[in-house]
């Protein structure tokens, strides 16, 4: 009797746990028809679950006005999530003896300085990868955003310029540049650079054969998606979709933080040796169980965003930065994930160890509200939960910051005096310098005023009077986040320097502007 009673117990517990062991059956047909509401261009997906990849493939087209499919091989552009695979390349030599995570830089680039020389002597290898160092959000970002003339040594070299906005390890802001930082150590360390360490000692040991660490090797791949972005109506994320210019999108100094291409079968063979703790699918590592454990390990306190009530169950009770990775809870598990941006193309990776699952989304445009929609039904379908409708929440919202955007603009562009300029074109002309990015050019020509990033290839366009002494760049690439620049005047009506701003309350960080102090200097060209 007791027997029978247990054995049905079990077949009750049984049938009432949630058949997670398989992709939602209908992802194939739901993910193409969000694909064609929202009208992305290509969606690529990988899931690993126990080990074994369920699912690899693609939607969609690779560029817009082609034919070629996305399918598991195509490469994707994946951003900021390859932060965590420059944590495990120095996860390689710290089992190789080579590096200690709380080794102080300086150990191994003795050449290197912050804006302090007590962070200087101070700082770690370990502070490098956990947004602690005082910079502030996307400090230094100009230095390699959207491309850059700067080698990844200079870019290095200019981190002494960048006056921190907090104290050291008293607070969190993300940062890319100091994952430059990160990739120039490994360099210094083996003596190779950190695009042929990584390829070789992580992508292709991982088994990760279609990922490129560099855009002339991501050039040669045919296999590959194009970038996407919505430019021509009233800010970023408007309008249809079109093919941005194929460019290193990404400074090569600052691909540590972001400058990996994968295909959803390279992410399906990290995901596996993520959830394995460096341990490969046919035998060996890549990486130790000590080192697996470092890089989950929680290090810098995250703030927590506070999030409308629609979308209130993906609020995070905590979150936290780790090395290269973020972990939060959600719906009472651990949740190891990380996002990913390079202008035109977007990506999600995404873990739940205690259900020993993973998946990565991968897109060829800048369809938040879509990404983060098929993110949160994922993790609910593994998680039993009930269906809460993610995809239209996150899109409303999305919709919703675009007009907030957009009605910022209309309310900006309703409220200037048209008073000024206080001087002549000439009178703005000029050569200046910002310590940490260099020089900006502004010259008095046929069209009026012109503005040319020098450190930053084809990052040049015409100044438009705003208001006072105030103007608004209208840059040649389009892609580029329009700025406003306005000059300071002394008494006797010289310029004595020059401050900036995005022009978008919702431009991506990266488009730092308001870090620059631009001051004139003479031009001996």
């Amino acid at each position: 009797m007791k027997s029978a009673r247990l054995l049905a117990a079990s077949l009750m517990l049984a049938f009432s746990v949630p058949a997670w062991a398989e992709p939602p059956a209908d992802i194939g047909d739901s993910v193409e028809a969000l694909r064609q509401k929202i009208g992305a261009v290509g969606v690529s997906i990988a899931i690993v679950e126990d080990g074994r990849t369920t699912l690899a493939r693609g939607w969609g087209v690779r560029k817009l006005g082609e034919s070629a499919p996305v399918d598991a091989e195509t490469i994707f552009q994946t951003g900021s999530t390859g932060k965590a695979m420059t944590a495990a390349a120095l996860a390689v030599l710290v089992d190789q003896g080579k590096i200690a995570w709380d080794d102080p830089v300086i150990k191994h680039m003795p050449w290197f300085r912050m804006y302090d020389p007590w962070v200087t002597r101070e700082i770690t290898i370990r502070d490098l990868l956990v947004h602690r160092s005082g910079l502030g959000l996307g400090q230094g970002d100009l230095m390699f955003v959207p491309r850059t003339y700067l080698t990844r040594k200079q870019t290095v070299e200019r981190v002494a310029f960048l006056k921190p906005k907090t104290s050291f390890r008293s607070a969190y802001a993300y940062d890319n540049i100091l994952y430059a930082v990160a990739g120039q150590l490994i360099e210094e360390v083996t003596g190779q650079r950190w695009e042929d360490f990584i390829r070789e000692h992580v992508l292709r040991a991982g088994g990760m054969k279609n990922a490129t660490s560099d855009s002339e090797d991501r050039f040669r791949i045919p296999n590959r998606s194009w970038p996407h972005a919505r430019l021509s109506g009233a800010l970023r994320g408007l309008g249809p979709q079109q093919a941005l210019d194929e460019r290193d999108e990404l400074g090569r100094n600052g691909a540590p933080a972001g400058g990996l291409a994968l295909s959803a079968d390279d992410m399906a063979a990290w995901l596996k040796i993520q959830l394995a703790h460096g341990a490969l699918p046919g035998g060996g590592r890549l990486f130790s169980e000590e080192q697996a454990k470092q890089m989950w390990t929680p290090v810098t306190p995250m703030p927590i965003t506070e999030l409308p009530d629609s979308l209130k169950p993906a609020q995070p009770m905590q979150q936290a930065y780790a090395l290269g990775w973020q972990v939060q809870d959600y719906r009472g598990h651990r949740i190891i994930q990380h996002s990913g941006g390079v202008f035109g193309s977007i990506t999600r990776v995404v873990m739940i160890p205690d259900k020993n699952v993973g998946f990565a989304i991968m897109m060829n445009s800048e369809d938040s509200g879509m990404i983060l929609g098929l993110t949160y039904e994922l993790l609910d379908h593994y998680l039993g939960a009930p269906d809460y409708g993610w995809t239209t929440k996150w899109q409303d919202w999305f919709e919703a910051r675009l007009a907030g955007g957009v009605e910022y603009l209309k309310q900006a562009k309703a409220s200037p005096e048209r008073v000024g300029p206080s001087l002549k074109p000439a009178g703005y002309a000029g050569r200046y310098r910002d310590p940490w990015y260099g020089d900006v050019v502004i010259a008095d020509g046929a069209k009026g005023l012109t503005i040319d990033f020098t450190s930053t290839p084809h990052m040049a366009g015409r100044l438009k009077h705003w208001q006072y002494d105030s103007f608004v760049t209208e840059f040649d690439d389009p892609a580029i986040e329009p700025a406003y620049v306005t000059f300071a005047l002394d008494a006797d009506g010289k310029v004595t320097g020059v401050t900036m701003k995005p022009v978008s309350m919702i431009a991506d960080f990266s488009w730092d502007y308001q870090d620059l102090d631009l001051k004139p200097v003479e031009d001996k060209k």
